[in-house]
């Protein structure tokens, strides 16, 4: 019988509470899988228990490997981190901002005053925002009737800047652009890509952007919080026939396949074989990207798909080539320096380059930040690091 565990504790509690349906979480370090556990139901109200092999909707945990995508292109000279993008993606090859709207409530447009580059979109510095957490773009696309980037539709694309491309942090759909590049040199679309050149060679076999019918029969359901123990089941599914694959955030996957990924960064670009990266492109993707500027709170102007937003409020924080930076030991046991994002649906993972551990709690509720899911990743983040 196995030995059961503090952070088996941890999430069973909170499933006992009726704080979470259910729960996958799991821990690696350099030497191996330190803990993995599920819990719970897949869909809250249902019979299917969790188990180690559902599939979540990763929504922005897709970021991570678009950007690792966008690394391998600048790895083989297809792609130059600072070059002007619009090189390779015609359509940012003249960006202009959004410097507001008008009396009569048309939008003011100028033209931007430097080009847009690989490095500035992959580190939410290309001037680019989401309607979710900005305001004027969110009065932009309204305005205009363009839909969402995540909808899988280019027009999602089509939105100017917020600000002058390198002036400013601001989370956005510059991933998606750089999805894009990704597919224009390399001549395969992102499923393709990712299969071929990430998921195959890492054995990451359950993550894509399109669901197989055995995939879709273990898929967790995706809720809406409604109180501290309710939810609302929703119906929600990617577009399986999108115009472009949003590398910003369309990947579904398992648990075991996204700590490969991660394991895979722990060994500096290589697990069991395989090299994904090279040892420096990971040292370039995990440093700081953004000099001085500060990583801000994601204020909500969508409040059923996230709460205001922000990891470990007052401490400084930067973002790199792929996920955000902590610059302090956090309460939760990981150390300065370390990497961490997560998906709107209340996937979160860690990267602790110096301890050499890695995890990521998965559930599927809205919105996102939510301060239950973000206080039980603590409490499993610190079991882990006390079990150490």
């Amino acid at each position: 019988m196995a030995v059961r565990t503090v952070m088996d504790d941890v999430l069973d509690r909170a499933i006992e509470a009726g704080r979470v349906p259910g729960v996958v979480a799991m821990a690696a370090n350099a030497d191996g899988l330190l803990y993995e556990g599920a819990f719970g139901k897949r869909t809250a109200g249902g019979d299917a228990a969790m188990s180690l092999d559902t599939v979540f909707f990763l929504a922005s945990m897709t970021k991570a490997v678009t950007c690792v995508a966008a690394m391998q292109q600048v790895e083989r000279g297809n792609i130059d981190l600072d070059e002007p993008i619009g090189r390779i993606v015609p359509e940012l090859a003249d960006p202009h901002v959004l410097d507001g709207f008008d009396a009569s409530g048309a939008p003011i447009l100028r033209a931007a005053r430097r080009p847009i580059t690989l490095r500035l979109l992959l580190s939410h510095t290309s001037g680019f925002a989401y309607d979710t957490w900005n305001g004027e773009i969110r009065r932009y696309v309204q305005v205009n009737g363009i839909p969402s980037a995540g909808t899988g539709r280019r027009a999602g694309l089509m939105v100017p800047l917020v600000s002058d491309p390198g002036t400013r942090w601001e989370y956005s759909i510059g991933i998606d652009w750089a999805g894009q590049a990704v597919e224009r040199t390399s001549g395969l679309d992102l499923e393709a890509y990712f299969r071929v050149n990430i998921c195959e060679p890492l054995g990451m076999s359950d993550t894509g952007f399109l669901l197989r019918p055995d995939q879709r029969a273990r898929k967790a359901g995706v809720h809406q919080r409604t109180g501290d123990t309710s939810f609302d089941v929703l119906d929600h599914e990617t577009n399986q026939q999108p115009e472009f694959f949003p590398g910003g955030g369309g990947l579904y996957s398992v648990g075991r396949d996204y700590l490969a990924f991660l394991q895979m960064l722990l060994h500096d670009g290589t697990l069991n074989g395989a090299q994904i990266l090279k040892s420096k492109s990971v040292t370039e993707l995990n440093r700081n990207q953004i000099g001085d500027l500060p990583v801000t709170m994601m204020k909500s102007y969508d409040p059923r798909r996230s709460n205001d937003a922000e990891l470990f409020p007052g401490m400084l924080k930067r973002w790199t080539l792929g996920y955000l930076m902590t610059t302090e030991q956090t309460p939760t046991g990981r150390a300065a320096g370390s990497l961490a994002w997560g998906g709107i649906a209340n996937t979160y993972y860690w990267l602790d380059p110096a301890t050499r551990v890695a995890g990521l709690i998965l559930t599927q509720i809205f919105p996102f930040a939510d301060p239950i899911v973000l206080d039980l990743f603590g409490q499993f983040e610190r079991a882990i690091y006390d079990s150490l």
